[in-house]
């Protein structure tokens, strides 16, 4: 496990606030369930699809039409909460949601009120600094997504696309354990990245798979604390929820505008209504959208069409066998098994494919050397060339060979960076570069020698100046690497200098 110390929530001072304030924060994310075909119909959910292809009868509410459970949502929905450390429900069932909206033909959504899927579980989000905060899952449900309403194809009539009806959803509520803004998207990025190392959501944020609505309200210092001793939420002031929030920065702006406008409320001698708002991010600003609606005024019913989902627990135990190790285990093992920094580690196992990557290079090289070049050099190319990992034009074995060669003094770090550059833009093997360009470094110790007793013999008042200053003894390395063309030892260039300086 990560050697973290868990930081105790600290009161949010808001700048302009007559008093001291803190912030309570929870959020629900919808995670779009990774599958090829929807939760109640073998409709695609193939993303970019022509308006209105990717849809079956059920999904358009036809009359007649039943729905049918899609076994692999239910498994994507275990693995998730078996991810988290959370407690799977061997019974659930499916409820009835009735709300009234054009992109919603069924006129219901058919969800998980009263009997979730999963239970109680947790995130581990860190902070920094080895500090880092536990917030508590309460539950994970699965859920019919709604389609989409199109405004801007026409000045006087808005389009419905399908498309997205019925798509499965995983809603994983968090308890209002969030204490900041900051605090908040960290927490999502880490819910992020555990889903996409489990397979279970692609966390694509800017098509919509993953999305939050973030409950914030505000207390007085010490409220939050008769909370957690009660688990009263009246000590926790009155919330109200922005909806579908998918950046991480506009869910940190959102947060920030709508805690001011509550605290000035508050201190103006007024009461927030609970409510339900959108943030406009061009003018930095919450509105509201409707009325904060309560469990009865969706009228929740059991689904008539399907049966209570009962699972067996041999079934969970298989999928639990075949989780992959997870970021918090993956970071702490490349810290033991590799020596990296924590940082190092932080950037490497933030994403599942830079990790895979990353261990294809360090495989029988040194860790931390391999590390520095997929972070610095690879990373550093590809950020420049606006390319992912996976159309990286040099593979992980190449950069392994880079790795190996320098380790093995067959090339400096100076050529390597050649070496690599000729490798990413041409397409050709490292080892194979090295030995027809002639860039193998010169280990042969006499030409070395003959080399700095030239550039000595030739600079006698820098080497006065160097006596007196042997700081300036790098200007000799310089000259040397220079007329080697870059090719000698530099661990043998410093110390022949410094010995025949007598330094």
């Amino acid at each position: 496990m990560l050697d973290l110390t868990y930081d105790a929530p600290k009161p949010k001072v808001i700048a302009g606030a007559k008093h001291d304030w803190e912030l309570v924060i929870g959020l629900e994310v919808h995670a779009q369930v990774a599958t090829a075909a929807k939760l109640f119909s073998g409709a695609s959910t193939l993303f970019g699809a022509e308006p209105n292809s990717n849809v079956a009868f059920v999904d358009a509410g036809m009359p007649g039409m039943l729905p049918v459970i899609n076994e692999g949502c239910v498994a994507q929905a275990v693995r998730t909460g078996l991810g988290l450390k959370a407690q799977i429900n061997l019974m659930s069932a499916f409820d009835r949601k009735n709300y009234f909206y054009p992109d919603l033909p069924q006129g219901y959504q058919i969800s998980q009120l009263y009997h979730p899927i999963v239970g109680e579980g947790e995130v581990l989000v860190e902070m920094g600094n080895g500090l880092a905060r536990l917030v508590r899952i309460e539950r994970i449900h699965l859920e019919q997504d709604a389609g989409k309403s199109i405004h801007d194809m026409d000045p006087n009539m808005s389009f419905v696309d399908l498309n997205r009806t019925g798509v499965a959803l995983m809603e994983i509520v968090s308890r209002p354990d969030i204490r900041g803004a900051d605090e908040a998207a960290a927490y999502v990025l880490k819910l992020r990245q555990i889903l996409r190392y489990l397979g279970t959501c692609d966390g694509n944020m800017q098509n919509g798979n993953l999305r939050a609505d973030v409950n914030v309200s505000v207390c007085r210092p010490g409220d939050y604390e008769k909370y957690q001793a009660t688990q009263d939420f009246g000590h926790l002031g009155t919330r109200c929820e922005i909806k579908n929030m998918n950046s991480t920065r506009f869910i940190q702006a959102a947060i920030d505008v709508e805690a001011r406008r509550q605290i000035a409320i508050l201190e103006d001698g007024g009461k927030i209504v609970q409510e339900t708002r959108l943030y406009d991010p061009d003018k930095n600003e919450t509105r509201s959208m409707r009325s904060k609606e309560e469990a009865h005024d969706y009228r929740y019913f059991p689904d008539p069409d399907l049966l209570p989902l009962e699972i067996e627990q041999a079934w969970v135990d298989d999928i639990s066998a075949s989780l992959p190790e997870l970021p918090d285990d993956k970071k702490a093992r490349f810290i033991t098994d590799f020596g990296l920094s924590d940082y190092d580690a932080s950037v490497l196992t933030a994403d599942v494919t830079n990790a895979a990557f990353f261990e294809q290079v360090a495989q029988g090289n040194d860790g931390k050397l391999a590390a520095n070049w997929v972070i610095n050099e690879l990373f550093g190319r590809l950020k420049k060339d606006d390319k992912g990992i996976d159309e990286s034009p040099i593979s992980a074995v190449r950069i392994g060979q880079i790795v190996a060669l320098i380790k093995s003094d067959k090339i400096s770090g100076k050529i390597a960076k050649d070496v690599f550059d000729i490798a990413y833009t041409q397409d050709r093997d490292p080892v194979e570069i090295v030995k027809t360009e002639g860039m193998e470094q010169v280990t042969d110790t006499g030409a070395i020698e003959a080399a700095v007793d030239e550039i000595i013999a030739a600079n006698p008042a820098q080497v006065e100046k160097a006596k007196a200053n042997p700081k300036l003894a790098g200007w000799f390395v310089g000259q040397v690497m220079k007329a080697t063309g870059g090719k000698a030892n530099p661990a043998a260039v410093n110390k022949l200098v410094s010995e025949k300086l007598g330094l």
